[in-house]
């Protein structure tokens, strides 16, 4: 399922599931499945966290097969096509050229954002005149963003004050299911879903505050850029390898030139091994964001040694993701 959140005219954050050229609103079309449901309102949390009934995911299945069986339609790749059916004045599935899509988790629970890829550790420490700390091997680390400052595929990004403005091309995890030290071969029953995410950094704030060994806080701390729909693992299972990596091509355009590709697969720790780390002694909630950390190659620090030329406002950034689609940002005067 390609799980999304869309604005509605009450400016609340929706959870749908997209289908073809549609979003099923998934509170407005839970009474096909559910009693009890008529006039509830529900965010991505709001399911992650159980909802309808405590069935979370897999209520979300029932409803969608709910939805197409009410469409006649039988094959879940077909776009419905009664776009704007409605159960009475309540409308539960709306065309895509009507909706806003938010970032498929507009307010998580918290922001993690690893550090997973060999290439771009020892690019970037490179650049410092250092090796890779043998401390990187033994333990895939992360870091704490702003998970207030989300946008999503349809957002663009004010231009923040800095001089040197960068892409990250990452693949970030969705909790779906709560759990504290949660061991490596367990993690993925812990996870909802993959989506696009683009750490934003301002390098030359970054190359300051990095001096003083805290670690990166307000060259992240602007924007992150999530989305344009967050993808349920059994939609994924095609590009599952057998040592539970998923080989997911990477690419980055600016302007419509490539700049960057990788793969997912290619992550020395894996996101299993991320999500261990991360529970240690520490409750993971639904709707925690964990990204993987840059891509080796995925961002511009990489490409130009750190010298630039950066971003600016009237730039596009692409970040295409095999499975995961195309999460596209302008960057506007502030």
């Amino acid at each position: 399922m390609h799980l999304v959140s869309f604005g509605g005219v009450d400016r609340f954050a929706h959870a749908g599931v997209l289908i073809g050229d549609c979003v099923i609103d998934l509170a407005a079309a839970a009474p096909l499945v559910y009693e009890n449901v008529a006039g509830s309102r529900w965010s991505m949390r709001d399911v992650l966290m159980g909802l309808p009934d405590g069935d979370g995911l897999d209520g979300v299945a029932q409803i969608v097969a709910a939805v197409l069986d009410y469409a006649g339609v039988d094959d879940a790749d077909m776009p419905p096509p009664d776009a704007g059916m409605t159960i009475g004045s309540i409308e539960l599935l709306v065309p895509r050229s009507r909706v806003r899509l938010l970032a498929p988790v507009p307010h998580p629970a918290s922001l993690r954002d690893g550090y997973l890829f060999e290439q771009h550790v020892a690019a970037t420490m490179a650049q410092r005149g250092r090796g890779v700390p043998d401390a990187w091997y033994e333990a895939p680390v992360f870091y704490f963003g702003n998970h207030q400052a989300i946008l999503g595929p349809e957002d663009d990004l004010p231009l923040p004050r800095t001089a040197a403005l960068d892409y990250e091309l990452e693949v970030a995890c969705v909790i779906g299911r709560a759990g504290r030290d949660i061991a490596e071969e367990d993690a993925w029953e812990h996870v909802a879903g993959l989506m696009i995410m683009n750490d934003w950094s301002a390098r030359d704030v970054q190359r300051r505050e990095m001096r003083i060994g805290l670690g990166p806080a307000k060259a992240k701390d602007f924007a992150t850029s999530l989305g344009p729909w967050l993808v349920t693992l059994d939609a994924l299972e095609p590009y599952r390898l057998p040592d539970d990596r998923y080989d997911l091509t990477m690419v980055a355009r600016v302007n419509g030139e490539e700049r960057s590709r990788g793969s997912l697969r290619s992550v020395y720790h894996s996101f299993a091994a991320l999500i261990a780390h991360a529970s240690r002694d520490a409750l993971l909630v639904p709707g925690d964001v964990i990204g993987s950390g840059t891509v080796g190659g995925g961002c511009l620090l990489e490409l130009t040694g750190g010298a630039g030329p950066w971003l600016s406002a009237g730039d596009t950034v692409e970040l295409d993701v095999t499975g995961l689609g195309v999460l596209r940002t302008r960057i506007r005067e502030p």
